[in-house]
């Protein structure tokens, strides 16, 4: 089991975030924090994998609490959910380590995919004492791709993972180039390029060229960059 630290103010959001954790198998929450200091005490006395954490707590920022747990040594993770959209405190957080950054108000969905990306995330680093460059690009593309239950009817999220790690390679690619890596034809590789585009996971833009056709390019959606449909 993955153990959840819910580090949320608002007492009727701190408790659907709780309902919304123990819906996704293989998630307990093991405390509930509405304070920054609250949840130090917590955290000191061990046992949380992971910390949802919101930003804005009565007693001082979210970011605070993060920049302290990792100045004391910890290593937990940490899963910011928040309403700040402000694109310098995404910054910090995604600097600081933070898994994800989930915006508020979101659906039950939205968090189910994320948890279950993050537990991927986690089989993949776990599972060996060792890894190669492969697993751990995998395992970062996990972080960042849809879930499998969210993945349209013959897509998967192995392939997914894929398709983003030659992204992150290639910075922006064309449908093309992404079905020379997988080895499959450019409808398939346009498919999973374009859910990725749909979600929101990744930008299309085009690419004009002397003659023909413009090209249509995909690239990974920077944190910074403009909100998704959550």
């Amino acid at each position: 089991m993955i153990r959840v630290l819910v580090v949320e103010d608002e007492p009727i959001a701190a408790r659907a975030h709780r309902a919304y954790v123990e819906r996704v198998r293989g998630f307990e929450v093991v405390g509930l924090a509405a304070s920054r200091l609250e949840a130090e005490r917590v955290l000191a006395r061990g046992g949380v994998d992971l910390v949802l954490l919101d930003l804005h707590l009565p007693d001082g920022s979210g970011l605070d609490l993060f920049r302290r747990v990792r100045a004391a040594g910890s290593t937990v993770d940490v899963m910011v959910v928040s309403s700040a959209r402000d694109a310098d405190i995404v910054r910090s957080a995604v600097a600081q380590g933070a898994v994800q950054y989930v915006i508020k108000p979101f659906a039950f969905t939205t968090l189910r995919d994320r948890l279950l990306a993050y537990q991927d995330f986690r089989q993949q680093v776990d599972d060996t004492g060792a890894v190669d460059q492969l697993a751990v690009d995998r395992a970062l593309s996990l972080l960042r791709a849809p879930s499998a239950g969210s993945l349209p009817k013959g897509m998967t999220k192995e392939t997914l993972a894929v398709v983003v790690g030659a992204l992150r390679e290639f910075g922006e690619a064309s449908s093309a180039q992404v079905a020379e890596v997988l080895g499959v034809s450019r409808i398939t590789a346009r498919r999973y390029l374009e859910h990725l585009a749909d979600t929101g996971a990744a930008d299309r833009s085009l690419r004009y060229g002397q003659v023909g056709r413009p090209e249509t390019r995909y690239g990974l959606r920077r944190p910074d960059g403009p909100d998704g449909a959550d």
